[in-house]
């Protein structure tokens, strides 16, 4: 009889559901599409989706999170990105056990899926994920080749300077790689790039992708686009200016293929458009 409890206890503890805080909204659309957010008891502020994060507990922004509403909510385990290090090590003094990941690379990405699925008991739900991202990933070879696309974050209503774009520290750098084109910027900076309109066109891009959130329109669309063409560069010229206002465009969770689909159009798009100017050109 205290053998079968042992093994019952034993079964219990491995399977008992996690009570997870989820420090970035990237972790916690992870936990809710592997069908575990029934383990997350608390996320931060800008953690609204799916619908159901928007009624948890918060517990700060990005790089504010409180400890003490951490703590008054018992959790069994904290998951954050490496922003959070110093938060971590004061979790590990109170017996609060953590878990940092990356999100600023594609494996990263996907090994933050595995790693999540295995904590949260949901492995085949995480490999389906990663194969979604990996299929439209290799869907993206060779619609187009050897140009320069440009990737822009935000709504920026004067291009003079502080334009925001993606450099090879991010994720983005990889698509753009992996669909055999360059990205317009090359740096060797490990930070956030910041140009101007004279590093804008310096680089000259064959394609500009602006990831504008519809949330944020201190601009509309139109006249964000208009703003770009009047840029001398080829992007300009090639009708290749693209804006994606969707709130998953840069978010590196499992809403990644999303992304990865649109970015596939957009390709499709440029490409057509150049088939039909060489068709006008002869």
């Amino acid at each position: 009889m205290k053998k079968i409890l042992l093994i019952l206890f034993t079964t219990l503890t491995l399977y008992a559901q996690e009570r997870i805080v989820a420090l970035s909204p990237a972790i916690n659309e992870i936990i809710f599409a592997l069908g575990a957010g029934k383990s997350v008891v608390a996320n931060t502020d800008y953690a609204l989706f799916p619908e159901a994060s928007k009624k948890l507990p918060k517990v700060g922004g990005y790089f504010s999170p409180s400890l003490e509403k951490i703590l008054a909510l018992n959790p069994s385990l904290v998951i954050m990105q490496q922003n959070n290090h110093k938060l971590a090590l004061k979790l590990k003094r109170l017996g609060i056990k953590s878990k940092i990941i990356k999100i600023d690379k594609l494996d990263n990405i996907k090994k933050a899926i595995s790693d999540i699925g295995e904590i949260v008991n949901k492995k085949e739900e995480a490999q389906k994920i990663v194969h979604d991202i990996d299929k439209e990933l290799s869907n993206l070879h060779n619609i187009i080749n050897n140009k320069k696309i440009l990737i822009v974050f935000g709504r920026n209503s004067n291009l003079s300077k502080h334009i925001f774009v993606a450099g090879q520290n991010l994720y983005f750098d990889e698509i753009i790689n992996e669909s055999n084109n360059t990205n317009a910027l090359q740096s060797t900076r490990k930070g956030q790039p910041i140009l101007n309109m004279e590093n804008i066109i310096a680089s000259n891009p064959d394609m500009v992708l602006l990831l504008a959130r519809s949330d944020q329109k201190s601009i509309s669309d139109k006249e964000l686009i208009a703003l770009w063409k009047t840029l001398p560069i080829s992007a300009s010229k090639n009708d290749a200016i693209y804006i994606n206002n969707q709130t998953y465009a840069s978010m590196p969770s499992d809403r990644l293929v999303l992304f990865l689909r649109d970015f596939h159009e957009l390709l499709e798009d440029y490409k057509s458009k150049v088939e039909d100017k060489n068709v006008t050109d002869k």
